[in-house]
């Protein structure tokens, strides 16, 4: 049974309630069109961010790196999600990603086979087809056009360039779509063949370089550093680790069943990988590229972001429906809190005061003071939300609804 995935008939929607053992994770959703409405955006800032007591001050400088900006007037914490823009069209985005430079990157999967890329005030700026013709990427083997399925995106620091992951390849020499329920040897036998990963120049908006990395790729991240592109390789049980500089694979960890979310320290020197077949947490080494150590944190962990201090890290549970905090001095669970069912992705605000989770089958996002994981809002979504990013740019959320919408938050003073 899928965990992620929806099936290739878009006319079945259907809410899995099974994972492995003991997961509940949802299934297939309904592709529907919807309308936009236009509302006033905010103004990018250019603060510098805080940490788990930030103060919410701001200084006026451009030096302060993108993810490090944070929006004037009080801390995100206090602070409340209003609804003010809706964002149709022929989308069916998994996972939104903002570049805090006035960029937002939709990614579409097989359903569209696009990539949507908006302005900060929801204005539609491309439509980028994900087509490629292997051979101009030297690639063999593959003549005519090739389609990918955008998963998930990552942008470099200086927000020149953001990669995204594809689900599977479509095209010739290219293996059938993968599946959720897979293991390495069972996606092999069934023919899946490896996927890839492209670039995207934020400029030009085109793809301009594709890297190949393993079987099922979801999520993907950029060292802060710029120096490595990190991808996790969902049936292949592995994570990859390319040079940014050589677009080469410098090394493949084991991670076991379904490796999933990651989240890199500020300082470059640790990834953390989500294993989501299990319970922990693995810890990569990115000076030695080593698996340093694992953590428990509970069942099915799926998305983990890092406060910006690195002292913090925070882990969605998709099975029980939980947020965890974890203490990195010790790797040790030191707050936990339920959400909604089937919680998914997790964004968290550029001042690291609180986290943005969205909530699968409950059809809601819910908003949590990161000190402490106490719930401050939860808002109806629509139906089976997936994918979600803060805009360092205006202080926005935005919500991937799988079924062809994305929701704008603003976050007003309290």
């Amino acid at each position: 049974m899928a965990l992620e995935a929806r099936k290739a008939d878009h006319r079945k929607v259907a809410r899995r309630s099974t994972f492995g053992i003991a997961a509940a994770l949802a299934g297939a959703v309904l592709l529907a069109a919807c309308s936009s409405s236009p509302s006033a955006s905010r103004s990018p800032t250019t603060g510098a961010g805080g940490g788990h007591g930030s103060t919410g001050t701001t200084t006026s400088t451009t030096t302060i790196p993108p993810w490090k900006r944070v929006p004037p007037g009080p801390p995100a914490d206090q602070r409340h999600l209003v609804l003010i823009r809706t964002i149709g069209g022929h989308i069916s985005p998994k996972s939104v990603d903002a570049s805090d430079t006035g960029l937002v990157f939709a990614q579409n999967m097989m359903y569209t086979h696009t990539i949507t890329v908006y302005d900060s005030a929801g204005r539609l700026l491309k439509t980028i087809p994900d087509s490629v013709e292997m051979s101009k990427f030297g690639y063999s083997g593959h003549p005519g056009i090739t389609q990918g399925a955008p998963v998930e995106a990552a942008f470099t620091p200086d927000r020149r360039y953001v990669y995204a992951s594809n689900y599977s390849m479509y095209g010739v020499g290219m293996g059938p779509e993968g599946n959720d329920t897979c293991t390495p040897e069972s996606a092999l036998a069934a023919g899946d063949t490896n996927s890839y990963v492209y670039r995207i120049d934020t400029k030009t908006l085109t793809i301009d370089q594709v890297i190949e990395v393993g079987l099922v790729p979801k999520y993907v991240a950029v060292t802060p550093n710029g120096k490595y592109l990190l991808v996790t390789n969902w049936c292949s049980y592995n994570l990859d680790i390319i040079d940014i500089a050589t677009q080469k694979i410098v090394a493949t960890l084991y991670m076991g069943p379904y490796p999933r979310g990651i989240a890199v320290s500020p300082d470059s020197s640790t990834a953390y990988v989500a294993v989501m077949g299990g319970t922990q947490v693995n810890k990569v080494n990115l000076g030695t590229l080593t698996t340093q150590s694992s953590f428990y944190v509970g069942l099915n962990p799926r998305h983990v972001v890092i406060d910006p201090t690195g002292e913090y890290l925070y882990v969605s549970l998709n099975g029980p429906g939980e947020v965890v905090e974890v203490d990195l001095a010790t790797d040790q669970v030191i707050a936990t809190v339920q959400t909604g069912q089937q919680c998914r992705s997790l964004a968290i605000s550029a001042d690291g005061t609180a986290l943005f989770v969205v909530n699968y089958a409950s059809d809601t996002m819910t908003m949590l003071r990161a000190s402490d994981l106490a719930v401050l809002q939860t808002v109806q979504t629509g139906y089976e939300p997936v994918g979600i990013t803060y805009d360092g740019a205006t202080g926005d959320v935005w919500v991937a609804i799988y079924s062809g919408q994305i929701l704008v938050y603003a976050t007003e003073p309290s």
